[in-house]
């Protein structure tokens, strides 16, 4: 298994926060590669990149003002086969990591990543009232993996909200 680099620098506008890499990614090194991971179709969808990236090109994404990191490093075939101490470990690293590169915005893409991030059970969608970083702003997102069963329209409805309030920072 190939470690998967992180992609961050600092002042990034968004980034993006995935429970680990899969099997297919930490083959080839890159995030989201599963050919039904939905991540790269997504972010084109809701016009947060100008066009469908390949995982391929996810070194790319800062340019753009994003990064991608994981809560966990460490690849599975499911997310389920990460231990309580693996994600105790990944909170502390993924905390300094924000607290660090202080990007905008953190999308937490899935509610099990904000979930085991915050201790928190009730969650909803979108930007919450509670920030985790002082002066970053947490979004919770629908996770892009082909198992969630929301249909696409609405998932990409979710991010498009992170979309428009990117695109009016930017202004």
């Amino acid at each position: 298994m190939n470690e998967i680099p992180d992609h961050l620098k600092k002042g990034l506008d968004i980034l993006f926060v995935g429970f680990n890499p899969g099997m297919v990614s930490g083959e080839t090194g890159h995030h989201y590669a599963n050919k039904n991971n939905r991540f790269w179709r997504i972010l084109h969808a809701s016009g947060l990149t100008p066009r469908k990236y390949e995982s391929s090109e996810d070194y790319k994404l800062p340019d753009l003002g994003y990064g991608l990191t994981n809560i966990v490093a460490r690849a599975t075939k499911a997310a389920d086969e990460i231990t309580k101490e693996e994600y105790r470990e990944g909170r502390e690293v993924l905390r300094g990591k924000i607290q660090f590169y202080q990007p905008g915005t953190v999308c937490f893409v899935g509610k099990g990543v904000y979930q085991e991030y915050t201790g928190k059970k009730k969650v909803d969608w979108g930007f919450q009232s509670n920030s985790t970083v002082p002066g970053v702003k947490d979004f919770v997102a629908p996770s892009s993996s082909g198992l969630v069963r929301m249909n696409m329209k609405e998932i990409v409805d979710i991010y498009r909200m992170l979309a428009e309030k990117h695109r009016m920072e930017k202004r």
